[in-house]
């Protein structure tokens, strides 16, 4: 009876999620928010909590971590890694900077403590991967000489998430500064190690995992995966960082084909995660929160888009160049849902995930927009200040290409 109830419920959900996800799709926007709210709505007070199915989403919505990191390292070799790393670690420095500090003060204004703070500014400062690479791609943006700034800033930030979710781990958990020390040790150790042998002998470990069968190169790395994520779990570092690096290591045709294979089981379970945290969050605890995830979502959003706008000024991109990178690099979502759910599970703060889900839920409803229409609307504003000014001449034919704004 206990298998009919969680095969119907767990059933119910993914066929729900596909609808809302197809629902989302039809207007072009993210479904991260609607899959949010589903599970505020099934969740503990919302309109019909869930039983026999709570423990077999907890797992799925693990594996969707650990596949949103993998995915995300498959998109970079290391080679990559390293360049972005020496040319672009001011816009780094800059973005944690500016969107960092917004989070902290504000879970220390409202009596949080440290640890709430270290993990609040983890949250509003990490964009989201996943809505910006899809609205760069519905807004025809691939090609623009800004998108490169774009990718790096992001990529600086996964690389960040390396040494960032050891720390919060160690944090959440309360262990003193030696445990901290070595668990931050062995993870700096872990990715400095993983860098090294991918770019050493990355061809190697692909071709140890390549396999023409796609079963079976969907078993090797998809159980590679899961096993360096739950060995990286019991040496207290992040399982999510462990996926990251797996990501890393492999490249070429393996890469490729491994994320194509994985792409729809990254969907699947990512969406099982983003219901597993609003499971978690008491839909009455967020209008207490609201007014500052609100305040909060405000002041984070001109704070990345004055990181992308600096980004691309150093980059020598154009004025309105500038104000397209800043405005879609807005968006949160599955990183900071990350980040909040380990605090969360730790029980660091009760007001700390209601208040993650409506900042997340803002900004990324708002971030597609700000990507859309901040160019124009910072054009728009320029001419109503300076109606006599023209914009100059380009000096070369390759200036007039609409890629080079």
């Amino acid at each position: 009876m206990h298998s009919a109830v969680l095969l119907i419920e767990f059933g119910s959900i993914i066929l729900g999620l596909g609808l809302l996800g197809r629902f989302a799709g039809r207007f072009q926007l993210s479904p991260i928010p609607l899959y949010l709210l589903a599970g505020l709505a099934f969740g503990e007070g919302g309109l019909l909590p869930l039983g026999a199915s709570e423990e077999f989403v907890a797992i799925g919505a693990e594996i969707g971590v650990i596949l949103l990191l993998l995915m995300l390292g498959l998109e970079y070799t290391a080679t990559d890694l390293v360049s972005n790393l020496k040319t672009h670690y001011p816009s780094g420095l800059v973005d944690c900077a500016l969107n960092a500090l917004p989070g902290a003060a504000v879970a220390l204004l409202l009596g949080w403590g440290p640890v709430a703070a270290v993990v609040l500014a983890g949250v509003t400062w990490i964009s989201s991967s996943g809505v910006i690479a899809k609205v760069l791609g519905d807004l025809g943006r691939v090609g623009n000489r800004e998108t490169p700034v774009i990718l790096s800033v992001l990529v600086l930030e996964d690389l960040a998430m390396a040494v960032y979710l050891p720390i919060v781990t160690a944090l959440v958990a309360g262990v003193g500064l030696m445990a901290g020390s070595v668990t931050l040790a062995i993870a700096l150790g872990a990715a400095g190690l993983v860098l090294f042998l991918a770019v050493r002998y990355g061809r190697l470990i692909s071709r140890f995992v390549s396999s023409d069968d796609p079963e079976k190169l969907l078993l090797v790395v998809l159980g590679l995966t899961i096993l360096v994520a739950g060995v990286a779990q019991q040496l207290q570092v992040s399982a999510a960082v462990g996926a990251f690096l797996v990501g890393i290591a492999l490249s070429g045709e393996v890469a490729e084909g491994a994320h194509t294979l994985l792409s729809p089981l990254r969907d699947l379970f990512a969406a099982v995660f983003f219901v597993f945290f609003g499971l978690h969050t008491d839909p009455s605890s967020i209008p207490p929160v609201l007014l500052p995830a609100l305040g909060l979502a405000v002041v984070t959003a001109l704070t990345k888009i004055a990181t992308g706008y600096w980004a691309a000024r150093r980059a020598g991109i154009s004025v309105k160049g500038r104000w397209r990178a800043g405005g879609a690099l807005v968006a949160r979502g599955e990183f900071s849902i990350v980040i909040a759910g380990l605090a969360v599970a730790a029980g660091v703060e009760p007001s700390l995930g209601p208040l993650a889900t409506a900042y997340v839920l803002i900004l990324v409803v708002i971030g597609p927009l700000t990507a859309r229409y901040t160019e124009p609307v910072a054009t728009w504003w320029t001419r109503r200040r300076e109606p006599g000014r023209t914009e100059p001449a380009p000096r070369t034919a390759e200036a007039e290409a609409p890629v080079a704004d």
